[in-house]
């Protein structure tokens, strides 16, 4: 590529001993901002793949992760005060924590979550601006079943590797897209591209972490149904909401309730 751009540019600036380039091409602007936009996408890529790839033990998807388990950990440690602060602290009812836990731990103890490198507490926050409105142990499990989805899934090293990814990419188009309303034009139009490949990857997510919830309940002794009913308190939670699902980071609590059902049928024809 370098040798074709060379004997373009020599070309159009041979003129005659007045200096090389005096004479340039209409296309070499051009030309350079895509060399530019190349160079950087290419980085992207290029590190993107370097990054390493396994096959996860419990979706069966190959991966491109950023962090290694302990890293994981090492991130969620040292969040997790800053995340519970944020959210008023932990719940004075030391009872109801002691419970949610318990239901949590039930359900890391009788999967294969158990054999994973992750170590898990589940505590119960003070904040009551949050939705919390769930009747039974099931829908509590539903909930914890799901979070517990999204660890062994590796969504957030996942995330991070495609984010670099995204970014790179975005970032190339950007810098070679400078200049003029054509420029702009597609530097936001990257932009919007990306978050909204980020946002489906989230949405991907979530309806992945609801899956391996329907399983972590099934096997721990919990009603799945618990995670339906979860969709429809949040489904009566949001309603009046026009945002768009294609815009959110979840999926619509309807379509995910439909989805949870289909796997627990599924999961139950395969295992009956």
């Amino acid at each position: 590529m370098y040798r074709k751009l060379f004997h373009i540019q020599a070309a159009y600036g041979d003129d005659g001993g007045q200096g090389f380039g005096s004479r340039r091409s209409p296309l070499s602007g051009c030309s350079g901002r895509l060399v530019i936009i190349a160079l950087i996408a290419a980085f992207a890529v290029v590190r993107y793949l370097s990054t390493p790839a396994e096959v996860n033990h419990f979706t069966f998807r190959k991966q491109h992760l950023d962090l290694d388990p302990q890293a994981e950990i090492q991130m969620g440690l040292a969040s997790r005060a800053e995340m519970a602060a944020q959210h008023g602290g932990l719940s004075p009812d030391a009872s109801a924590r002691d419970h949610v836990n318990r239901i949590g731990q039930k359900i890391v103890r009788s999967t294969d979550v158990s054999r994973t490198p992750y170590h898990f507490d589940f505590h119960l926050l003070a904040d009551r601006q949050v939705v919390n409105a769930f009747a039974s142990e099931d829908e509590i499990a539903g909930v914890l079943g799901h979070e517990v989805g999204h660890v062994v899934g590796r969504h957030s090293s996942e995330q991070i590797a495609k984010g670099n990814l995204f970014n790179g990419i975005t970032n190339a188009i950007v810098i070679g897209a400078s200049g003029g309303q054509g420029g702009y034009d597609a530097a936001r139009m990257a932009q919007m591209v990306n978050q909204l490949l980020t946002l489906k990857y989230s949405r991907s997510d979530e309806s992945e972490a609801d899956t391996l919830g329907v399983r972590f309940l099934i096997e721990s002794g919990y009603d799945p149904e618990g995670l339906i009913r979860v969709m429809e308190v949040l489904k009566k939670v949001s309603a009046g909401s026009h945002q768009p699902e294609i815009m959110s980071t979840h999926p619509d609590p309807g379509n995910r309730a439909e989805h949870i059902r289909a796997e627990i049928e599924k999961y139950r024809a395969l295992h009956h």
